[in-house]
């Protein structure tokens, strides 16, 4: 019989001039981009959490520390391949997610089809097991300010 644990997931990136804008594994085309140690995809970030949570493996600064010089500007998808590693050998194997991105500018359905292609690729998952979602927060706070960005997930998993 399989055993299904939930994991959730949190997280925000400040938004400024001169950085990429990773999100979801894609390089998006904007006047800002996300702030942090690594490429600050969000997405994947809250991604990590929730699977890390499910599996009860702590969160993503545990294994990948932002005061680890090795993890500096690193590709996100390298650190949701290895945690989708911890998480096989724990057992589990991914149900599914269920994610929403919280953003102002740019536009992000557009680009929900190519997050999802990349991620089910990096997590060696169906795209029908992800899903997507993106809101704006009606121009308030730092994200309606476009200050920052911030994501959720819903991670479902299960024994293998």
């Amino acid at each position: 019989m399989n055993k299904f644990r939930i994991g959730f997931g949190y997280d925000v990136h400040q938004l400024k001039e001169g950085y990429d804008f990773w999100l979801g594994g894609i390089k998006l085309e904007h006047e800002k981009g996300a702030v942090g140690h690594s490429d600050a995809d969000v997405l994947i970030h809250v991604i990590c959490d929730a699977l890390l949570g499910a599996a009860n493996l702590r969160d993503i600064g545990y294994h990948f520390s932002d005061q680890d010089p090795k993890f500096k500007g690193i590709d996100s998808k390298i650190l949701l391949s290895e945690v989708m590693l911890l998480i096989r050998e724990a057992g589990f194997e991914v149900g599914n997610l269920d994610t929403t991105i919280c953003l102002q500018l740019p536009k992000v359905n557009p680009h929900i089809p190519t997050m999802k292609t990349c991620l089910a690729e990096v997590m060696n998952i169906s795209e029908n097991d992800i899903s997507i979602k993106a809101t704006t927060t009606e121009k308030l706070g730092f994200v309606g300010r476009q200050e920052g960005v911030s994501a959720y997930c819903t991670a479902l998993i299960y024994s293998v």
